[in-house]
């Protein structure tokens, strides 16, 4: 066995057990799921060790009782099991742990039925997927250490170990992970409060949770939970039960109550309002039951079908008005109503039926089923008695349907059998279905049984080996048809003409070879040269001169005396009979054919040269001279044969002379008559060449004694021909001209009054199928005529159908009616048409017939593809890998083939100035979208395309839909320190006066992060320092301010060294050196150091650096700080730069403005200067 190339042994995917009994097997297959169509699932002819040659004959196809999808087929030519349909375990069995998908293999003559159960594996082709897209927790922030509060499971199609397996969070200050296992394996995660929570530090905490499954490769899910911070809120809603179960019979009306759930929370006020949801619950068992948030009723809001799903189970949710949870299951159990009525299908029909079938013969095969379980299932079958068929049961619930009688094509050339499936539910349901069987002339035999054509390339093939004999040409009717709507079409004739082989040898129809027994001629003594003493009569069933006969003599007692003809097989004397010759002559006659290679057969003529029977002692020998291995018996023969032949030539002796007055010259010992099968078709079409149609005329010598008489043929005449179509066996009446009629015969005439035995036939001269579902009201599809072999008003019929079909019957010429359209057709609704003619004459009872015509609706391009939302978001995480898959978009076209098959396309668009193109691509086919380069948050945060889906109709129709894509933040950028400046190799210097007090700021570090949220959120660190106790940094700030009042003792020059770091995770950090004077003059100062000082850097903010958000977030490090400052200017530099001091809260600088000044921007305050000049301003 092979599948796409591998082979399928025992340690590969596939599996296959037999388990045989008679007539019915198990075959167990195992593949994956979502294997691709026409792979090889197994060999079936293999298996059960059938022929490859027979599979065709015996009608091998799958059945499927479960479903109307076709997932596997047979190949006949190869006997393999192949994959039809996209076989989808999620689909077809959600999280049952075994998937199985079961059908039959049938097989006819005889039937067979073996059980084919494929096992469906799982592949990991499902992401874990949260309900919601973030999850929001409200936590009091008394809560204690160690709280655990329950997440919603993420949901994962696949099972096992492609199920969900895990979860992570990411790393944090407050949460840390417990992951649990439920009672049925599905793991859950616990989010366990580690560190207190401060509602004045932190009000909102995001996290991000992070659901990953076990398969190869390994897939993930994430959500974000946003953790808000309250106050206590200490109890949760508690149910009334764990576990509520309810029964339901299916069928319920909607808006029906299932069962009341309920909860109580010991708290007070908006904390003790419980609101009910559905937790982990699929999209399809959400449609079915609906759930009251605040009364807790759980209603049916969809159709309940027990033979869909038998059982329904659900995890409600009650949350109290802070969002603590508890949880409860609901299982409802689905009663089984009586509510399917049995389906009958028709397996098999062999139609037409040769009229010469036997009683007992098995014409079609019926398999019924009835969806409903145990008793409701249950069905009987059966048809009407005035039909020479009946049903009977053969395996599990498939029915033969077989002859009870002889059939008459000119009797009743076809029956409406109507097969009734009765249900045993209370009430019982039942339902009919009506076949029509045609009884075929067992002269004919359809085309079909001589010919094919290939479709595709118009070769004509012969399906079976032709016989020249049995027919030499056949015309058939070829058609050439497009795939255009509607369709167009011509027909051709193609002639037939079969050529004759030499395949056939002749056959000698006499003398007889068949038996131990031999054909004597007698002599007369006196036969002069030339007389006619037999003839040896062979016809051959070629043609042409395949079928020319000539005759030889082989062998004979004296090879002088006879002579044969070449052509006619006449046996001669050549001389005149001496008394030398022997009384016994044995001849052996070869007769061949003209055909290449030549065939022949050879026959014995005995011949005795007598006068009378006195002279025949030694006949016993005539057989056989010159062997003597069976003279016993051969002498027992003899002597019966003498007595009789004596007594039979006396007889015949006298009759001849009653009844011609001629003495008898010959006699033979059997009658020349030609078996009819011996005789070609053809034959009465040669002349000349052995077969019966002579040119000769024979005397006749009647035998007596027997009921009939035989033609003897002696001597010849040509005067007239002997017709091909007449026997040469003839009755006594035959001769009533020359024996007289023994007594005359009275004349008899019969009036014959017609009454009403014939019910009337309906004849379906044409029909137009399918028909297209665009065709307008009073479109003529059909033609019917309707025949009654009665006579006068007995003939006369009345036609109907049924009224609840957009279709009528309109009477046309004579006996011919017009099937039309009596309204608008739709494909989608109804596909097809199951039309039921009913012919009533007027006969008294009237007598009735009807006729099932079976009318298909053929699709046209009306319906555009639908897409199942109406807009689609998707989230992706920055610094994805190209070729990653965003989501996928779904929509339904109801139209068919490819009027239905939808393909999916990216709008032409921009994104951020470039092609839409060039971001994201779409498979055609299956709608799955994904990125085509990494993304980046930082350059833009969403954008929006539009999907188009396509149908492949003529014209095509298409619909549009919105898919909107978010990126979201990771901590993929370090703190950007704005101030001080870390380029280049000059250094920033603050001057301190000495007299600075303790808690006055001297400096502020500025930094922004290009990332978001929590990504951006700063913090600042001193991690050295000339003096450790000197100097502190705001965490959050980034000021520098002094801890004690400044000493004599401290040292002038002091150097910081300050860290940057992010709250991302992980965290990513930048430093800068600070470096700070203690003086109150420069002249102190340059007396250490160069007498001027000069800053290289001003503090002009690089818009590079700037977050498109930056301006949204108070107090994180970025510009937008509640602080004004005092300014500062340096002396002898080209730019001043400011320097911060003291802090005002009066206003705040704004986020688009530079620190760079000029110092023609101080000219007002301070009036012009020189180059060199110096300008302070005092301490406050």
């Amino acid at each position: 066995m092979r599948r796409n190339g591998f082979a399928l042994h025992c340690r590969d995917l596939a599996f296959i057990f037999l388990v045989l009994r008679p007539g019915y097997a198990d075959m167990r297959y195992s593949i994956p799921e979502e294997m691709k169509s026409g792979s090889v699932i197994g060999n079936i002819a293999k298996d059960l060790g059938l022929d490859l040659d027979k599979l065709s004959a015996r009608r091998v196809r799958i059945d499927n009782e479960e479903s109307s999808v076709q997932y596997c087929g047979v190949n006949l030519n190869t006997g393999d099991l192949t994959v039809h349909e996209r076989i989808d375990r999620e689909g077809l069995c959600a999280k049952k742990p075994s998937c199985v998908l079961k059908h039959d293999l049938v097989l006819e003559n005889p039937l067979e039925l073996h059980r084919l159960n494929i096992r469906i594996e799982d592949i990991n082709d499902n992401s874990p997927q949260f309900k919601e897209d973030l999850l929001r927790i409200e936590i009091r922030e008394s809560t204690v250490k160690g709280a655990r509060f329950l997440l919603d499971e993420a949901h994962d199609g696949d099972i096992g170990e492609n199920a969900v397996q895990g979860y992570s969070l990411q790393p944090n200050d407050h949460f840390k992970l417990n992951v649990n296992t439920k009672g049925g394996g599905r793991k859950y995660g616990e989010l366990v409060l580690d560190r207190e929570l401060d509602r004045e530090d932190k009000k909102e905490i995001v996290l991000l949770l992070t659901a990953f499954d076990g398969g190869s490769p390994r897939r993930s899910g994430t959500v974000v939970i946003h953790v808000t911070v309250l106050d206590a809120n200490d109890n949760i809603p508690l149910f009334s039960q764990g576990v509520y179960k309810a029964s339901l019979p299916e069928n319920s009306p909607l808006d029906a109550v299932v069962v009341t759930v309920s909860a109580t929370d010991a708290d007070e006020g908006v904390n003790s309002e419980v609101t009910y949801g559905f937790d982990h619950v699929s999209n399809e068992n959400s449609k079915v039951f609906s759930l009251h948030p605040k009364t807790g009723e759980v209603r049916v809001a969809g159709a309940i079908d027990y033979e869909k799903e038998s059982s329904y189970e659900m995890q409600i949710s009650a949350k109290d008005g802070l969002g603590l949870a508890s949880y409860a299951t609901l299982v409802v159990e689905i009663i089984d109503i009586n509510d399917n009525a049995p389906l009958i299908y028709q397996k098999s029909l062999t139609n037409p039926i040769p009229e010469n079938v036997s009683p007992g013969t098995e014409v079609g095969i019926i398999n019924v089923q009835d969806r409903d379980s145990e008793k409701n299932r249950q069905v009987r079958c059966s048809i009407q008695q005035n039909v020479p068929f009946k049903l009977v049961p053969s395996i599990k619930n498939y029915y033969s349907l077989v002859t009870t009688g002889h059939l008459d094509r000119e009797l009743v050339p076809e029956y409406n059998i109507t097969i009734t499936a009765t249900d045993e539910g209370s009430p019982p349901l039942s339902s009919s279905k009506i076949m029509q069987l045609s009884v075929a002339d067992v002269n004919g035999a359809p085309v079909s049984s001589c010919l094919s054509i290939n479709g595709d390339t118009g070769v004509i093939h012969a399906v079976r080996s032709f016989d020249y004999e049995q027919f030499r040409s056949l015309k058939i009717h070829v058609m050439a048809r497009d795939n255009g709507s509607p369709p167009l079409s011509s027909n051709v004739t193609v002639s037939v003409f079969i050529t004759d082989v030499n395949d056939n040898s002749p056959q000698i129809l006499y003398p007889s070879t068949e038996g131990n027994s031999f054909i004597t001629e007698m002599i007369p003594k006196a036969a002069h040269g030339g007389s006619l003493v037999s003839k040896v009569i062979a016809v051959d069933a070629d043609s042409g001169q395949n079928a020319w006969l000539s005759y030889h003599i082989v062998k004979s007692t004296d090879p002088g005396l006879f002579t044969i003809g070449l052509h006619s097989g006449e046996i001669k004397t050549q001389r005149d009979i001496s008394e030398s010759d022997s009384m016994k002559q044995n001849l052996i006659v070869s007769v061949k054919d003209n055909g290449q290679p030549s065939l022949s057969a050879t026959c014995s003529m005995y011949l005795l040269i007598s006068d009378n029977l006195a002279e025949l002692p030694e006949l016993k020998d005539i057989s056989y001279d010159e062997k003597n291995s069976k003279l016993t018996s051969y002498l027992i023969t003899a002597l019966v044969s003498v007595s009789t032949f004596f007594l039979t030539f006396i007889i015949v002796m006298l009759g001849v002379r009653f009844c011609h007055g001629r003495k008898p010259r010959l006699l033979f010992d059997g009658a020349v008559a030609i078996p009819s099968a011996y005789l070609p078709p053809n034959y009465a079409d040669v002349d000349g060449t052995g077969t019966l149609r002579s040119t000769y005329n024979y005397d006749a010598y009647l035998t007596t004694g027997s009921r009939t008489s035989d033609f003897k043929f002696m001597s010849s005449y040509n005067d007239n021909t002997l017709p091909a179509d007449q026997t040469l066996r003839k009755s006594p009446t035959d001769f009533d001209e020359v024996f007289g009629d023994s007594e005359g015969s009275p004349e008899v005439t019969i009036d014959v009054t017609d009454v009403n035995d014939n019910i009337p036939a309906i004849y379906l001269k044409s029909v137009t199928n399918p028909i297209p579902e665009n065709v307008s009201p009073g479109t003529e599809v059909g033609i019917i005529n309707v025949q009654d072999a009665d006579s006068d008003s007995y003939q006369k019929v009345r036609c109907s159908i049924q009224q609840n079909f957009p279709f009528k019957l309109v009477p046309s010429i004579k006996n011919y009616y017009s099937l039309v359209t009596t309204g608008h057709l739709d494909r989608e609704l109804v596909p097809e048409y199951n039309i039921t003619i009913t012919a009533t004459d007027e006969g008294s009872p009237p007598l009735s017939s009807s006729k099932l015509v079976q009318l298909s609706v053929a699709d046209i391009n009306d319906n555009p593809p639908v897409f199942e939302e109406q807009s689609y978001s998707t989230y992706v995480t920055e610094n994805n890998k190209p070729g990653f898959t965003l989501c996928s978009v779904s929509a339904q076209d109801p139209d068919w083939r490819q009027n239905g098959t939808v393909i999916y396309s990216v709008l032409p668009g921009e994104v951020n100035g470039a092609s839409v193109s060039s971001y994201l691509s779409i498979n055609g086919e299956t709608g799955a979208i994904h990125a085509v380069r990494s993304f980046d948050y930082e350059q833009f945060r969403s954008f929006k395309v539009h999907v188009m889906a396509r149908d492949n109709g003529s014209p095509p129709l298409s619909t549009n839909v919105t898919v909107s894509v978010y990126v979201t933040d990771v901590n993929d950028n370090s703190p950007q320190i704005l101030y001080p400046s870390t380029e280049g190799n000059s250094f920033m210097t603050e001057l301190i006066p000495k007299a600075a007090h303790g808690g006055s700021l001297v400096s502020k570090v500025i930094a922004v992060d290009a990332d978001s949220g929590q990504n951006a959120w700063l913090s600042y660190h001193i991690v050295k320092s000339t003096d450790p106790g000197l100097f502190t940094i705001g965490l959050h700030s980034g000021e520098i301010r002094i801890q004690r009042d400044i000493s004599e003792s401290d040292n002038m020059k002091q150097n910081l060294i300050v860290a940057v770091k992010d709250n991302g995770q992980p965290s990513m950090s930048a430093t800068c050196s600070m470096y700070l004077i203690l003086s109150d003059n420069l002249a102190e100062f340059c007396r250490m150091r160069k007498p001027r000082l000069l800053f290289d850097g001003a503090v002009a903010i690089p818009s590079a650096f700037l977050p498109p958000n930056y301006a949204d977030v108070d107090g994180t490090g970025t510009l937008r700080s509640t602080y004004n400052y005092d300014t500062y200017l340096t002396t002898g530099s080209r730019t001043s730069d400011f320097k911060f001091m003291s802090s005002y809260n009066d206003s705040t600088l704004p986020a688009d403005q530079t620190l760079r000044k000029t110092p023609s921007d101080f000219a007002e305050a301070f009036g012009e200067s020189q180059e060199s000049s110096e300008v302070w301003k005092m301490w406050h």
